[in-house]
Order: structure tokens, then sequence, then C-alpha cells
């Protein structure tokens, strides 16, 4: 894969921030339409999307330090180097969450409207945000035999090279594109906030077996992923609030 997508002098543009920044930019320009079909004030959303990207950079950049702490206990400074990879999408909801929080509180905003609005893009931002992921080499699979295996060979890549693995960021970036159709699709049949709920039922399902085929470390809870604890956890919390949204 390409770590590096442009370098000039000095300058070094990575792959993995492009697609970051596209992932947001896209995001954010779909959760802008969706709140105005809602009658929203769709001015917001750049200030949405400032309390999004700050918190969920900051959540997503302090979960993966957690599971990598051995490594980052060496290179401390690279903590801050989260363009050159290194995001866990959980850290980055949990952040991106309480961050919304706070947007909808300061700014008198309704919750269920904005989530609903928001899911579409979030869903579609994962579907791109993984496509750094695989330039980076970050959150790569196990080890397959597979015919659509993927061998990492550039010395920069975060992944074990010359090593066919599962190409674990395809599989989310998939699963990102379904959930954001499946989203687009059935949007008009559903109450306020069961969009948002149906959101976190597809991430977590999806998630959840992913992480089957995950060769890097993320912490484990039995025989589970810490990541697969997780899952079960938002996918309960998503039933939750798809059922009780349902008799709105």
């Amino acid at each position: 894969m390409h770590p590096i997508l442009i370098k000039l002098g000095p300058i070094t543009i990575y792959t993995y921030g492009f697609f970051i920044a596209a992932a947001i930019l896209l995001g954010l320009a779909i959760t802008s339409i969706e709140a105005k079909k809602k009658g929203l004030n769709n001015q917001l959303v750049s200030e949405l999307g400032f309390y999004l990207v700050l918190g969920a950079l900051i959540g997503a950049r302090i979960f993966f330090v957690i599971i990598s702490w051995d490594y980052f206990l060496k290179h401390p400074l690279e903590i801050f180097m989260f363009w050159k990879g290194g995001l866990v999408f959980l850290g980055g909801a949990i952040g991106a969450a309480l961050a919304s929080i706070v947007f909808f509180k300061k700014f008198k905003q309704p919750f269920w409207p904005w989530v609903d609005s928001m899911a579409p893009g979030v869903a579609i931002g994962q579907a791109i945000g993984r496509i750094g992921c695989l330039c980076a080499g970050c959150c790569y699979g196990k080890p397959t035999s597979l015919p659509w295996a993927i061998t990492f060979t550039n010395p920069d890549s975060l992944a074990p090279l010359f090593v066919p693995l599962h190409p674990t960021q395809i599989y989310h970036s998939l699963a990102g594109l379904t959930t954001f159709l499946i989203l687009i699709f059935v949007k008009k049949k559903l109450k306020s906030g069961q969009l948002f709920g149906l959101l976190l039922i597809l991430y977590a399902v999806f998630r959840f077996n992913i992480e089957f085929f995950r060769g890097d470390y993320r912490g484990t809870i039995g025989f589970l992923s810490a990541t697969q604890v997780v899952a079960i956890v938002v996918f309960c919390l998503g039933i939750i609030i798809f059922w009780k949204r349902r008799a709105k």
C-alpha cells in the first residue's frame, strides 16, 4: 500500500490523513443535507463538525494509545502523530458522542433529529476512512490463504510485511457502505431516533464479526476481544433506542 500520498521536500501528506479528511467532509455534507430535510438549522453543521471532529480524534487516539501503550511508551512523541495512522473507531464514536452532547446543550438543539441526520454521514464516513486504514496498513487482518488476501510490502506500513492477510480494512469499508445504503433506503419508514438506533445495531453486528478476522491486538476480555465486548454493548444500546423510539 501507500502510507505516504505526496512528499514534496519537507511537506508530507499521509494517505491516511487524506482519507480521514475526505471522510469527515463527505460525512458533514450528507449531515447538512439530511438536517435541512428535517427542518433543522443546517448552518450549524460546521459548528457541529468542529465538536465532532475534535471529540472523535481525541477519543479515537486515546483508545489507540491505550491498546498500544508498550509502543508509545518507547515513542512518546508519536502519540500526537495521528495522521500517520492509529485511530480506534469505537474510541472516536465515544468521543464524538460526548462532544455532540455538549453541542446540543450549548446551541439548544433537539437530540434525536440531529443524530438521525448524522447517521448516514457517519456510515459513509467509515467507508471512506477505512480506505485510509488500508493504505496505512493499520487495522490489519490475520494471515490467510484466501484468494483475496492482501500482502503489504511497503516498509512504512503498520501491517506485517510479506504475509498474506485478510483485508479487514476493506471488510470495514464495505460494512460502512452497506450500512449507509440500508439507512438511506429505510430512513423514511422510521420514527425519530430509530435511524440512529439502527446505525448502532448494524455497526455492532458488522464490527463484532469482522473482529474474528482482525490480526492487530486490541486487548481481550475472556475469549472475546475488548472491541467485541464494546460492540455487544453498542448493539444492546441500539436495540433499546430502536425499540423505545418506535413507540414515540
